[in-house]
């Protein structure tokens, strides 16, 4: 008999409560997966400033952490996930997270993240060691929990509660691996002959990420071809020699979709909703984003973008490309935030040609829904990208996904070639070069598209009757976290 599987899951961010990208998606999705699929899942986060009082829960236990220079004093309390019955620890200190964002403020993150991380990380770890609950595994997310299998195989490795428990890392970007200077160590709490190459030490500074490729039982990331990607020197940002060294534990699990709230046919954001069976609504749906966006109501093809604006996501070439863009009978719809820089390069684009760009630099959730419903097709030129959500909400939509072939959206788009034509099954366009010509090429391509009507028709309902749910990727985090419980 299959026994039900007790997993503290541990992350920086939870939508609703808190959301700076897809990690807390899928931090509210996933674990509601396992509890679906049985598992005694209990997740926990950093109590930030901006959750709301009602969210707060009850203490239950001090958190004590010993960062090096000094010890510190925390609070952990119990709560549940909003909208379940999942329990929600969080770790409470009002020094380090009574603050007003997340990581930083604008494009600088704070001095101190990582003594606040391996605070948090310590917190965890002696916070839920005085419940009456005793995980089976932990499974930690990026960077900000990167210190907890550090600690877990040092500190704790013979700790009477932690000692035996496994511990699996996933990477959901890994440029972002929590790496600071030299100096910054002192503060962490790790033992001195940590800071090794071997360990946490990279290039004269400290790296974090680095800590738990080398400690974690398991490894995984969020796409499969994302997990092949980051071993190569292209794509491993440093670390992908070390990542070789453990391909044997590294896993790529593709992120799914909650379809409770990305679904057009119960969607509360969208005018008119509609099904795979019916896509009358979307006309209205395309109406009304035109509307919304202060475009003219026209029958061109509608490109939609979604995104935070940096340098990962290849907006700036697509910028590059706009003045051939809109030299086409198209319009574009471009919703989001970041480099300050690359929305002044946008803001510029739309002032030019006001009749065929429209922007709005926010992170605006029923907005996006409306992008995703309204649009004919969906832009994602990201020069890497390790799964991507948005393309997946496009395909359930119907909104033709025109994709950089790489990390997730490789394994998520069928390319609108011959073999995927006659079998039925193509479900956008993909492009492999970074250039602004290919950008403009795949939009070409999506014109011609777009012109066939019949065809058109046929992709889109290839797109929406594609499964990306959470069950299938659940099964497959689950068969992870028995094989790392097998050999920890």
């Amino acid at each position: 008999m299959k026994r039900h599987l007790k997993i503290l899951f541990v992350t920086s961010e939870l939508a609703p409560l808190v959301s700076t990208g897809g990690l807390a998606d899928v931090a509210a999705a996933l674990p509601r997966a396992l509890h679906d699929q049985g598992c005694d899942v209990r997740v926990v986060m950093p109590h930030y400033r901006s959750i709301a009082s009602q969210h707060r829960g009850d203490p239950v236990a001090m958190c004590v952490a010993d960062l090096g220079v000094k010890t510190a004093y925390g609070a952990m309390r119990r709560t549940v996930v909003p909208g379940t019955k999942i329990p929600l620890y969080f770790v409470e200190h009002e020094g380090y997270f009574g603050r007003e964002r997340p990581y930083g403020v604008g494009a600088y993150e704070y001095d101190d993240n990582a003594e606040r991380f391996c605070f948090f990380s310590q917190g965890v770890l002696h916070g839920i060691a005085q419940s009456a609950w005793k995980p089976d595994i932990v499974h930690c997310h990026d960077w900000h929990t990167a210190p907890i299998p550090v600690f877990m195989r040092t500190r704790y490795r013979a700790d009477a509660f932690w000692s035996g428990v496994p511990a699996l890392f996933t990477i959901h970007n890994i440029a972002f691996q929590g790496r600071y200077a030299a100096e910054k160590f002192a503060c962490t709490g790790f033992e001195p002959w940590l800071f090794s190459p071997q360990y946490v030490e990279y290039e004269g500074d400290m790296n974090l990420m680095k800590g738990a490729i080398a400690f974690a039982t398991r490894l995984n990331t969020v796409s499969p071809r994302y997990a092949r990607e980051i071993q190569t020197l292209e794509y491993g940002a440093g670390l992908d020699g070390m990542l070789r060294t453990r391909s044997g534990d590294l896993r790529g699990i593709l992120n799914g979709v909650d379809y409770e709230h990305w679904n057009p046919a119960t969607d509360p954001h969208i005018v008119a909703n509609y099904d795979v069976n019916n896509l009358m609504g979307k006309a209205a749906c395309k109406r009304a984003l035109q509307k919304a966006f202060g475009l003219p109501q026209c029958h061109a093809p509608v490109f939609g973008v979604v995104s935070r604006l940096y340098w990962q996501k290849g907006l700036d070439l697509l910028a590059d490309a706009m003045d051939r863009l809109a030299a086409m009978n198209l319009q574009f719809v471009i919703l989001g935030a970041g480099d300050p820089a690359l929305e002044s390069r946008l803001a510029d684009v739309a002032r030019r040609y006001p009749d065929k760009v429209a922007v709005r630099f926010s992170f605006d959730v029923p907005l996006a829904h409306q992008v995703q419903a309204g649009g004919d097709f969906f832009v994602m030129p990201s020069r890497y990208e390790p799964c991507g959500l948005s393309q997946l909400y496009s395909l359930a939509y119907g909104t033709v996904p025109v994709v950089r072939r790489t990390g997730g959206l490789a394994d998520t788009v069928r390319n609108i070639n011959p073999v995927h034509l006659k079998r039925g099954d193509a479900t956008g366009i993909t492009f492999v070069p970074l250039t602004p010509e290919a950008i403009v090429r795949a939009v070409g391509q999506a014109m011609e598209l777009y012109a066939d009507k019949k065809r058109l028709a046929k992709v889109r309902q290839a797109c929406m009757r594609e499964d990306f749910s959470w069950d299938r990727s659940c099964r497959e985090y689950i068969r992870l976290y028995e094989e790392a419980i097998a050999a920890a």
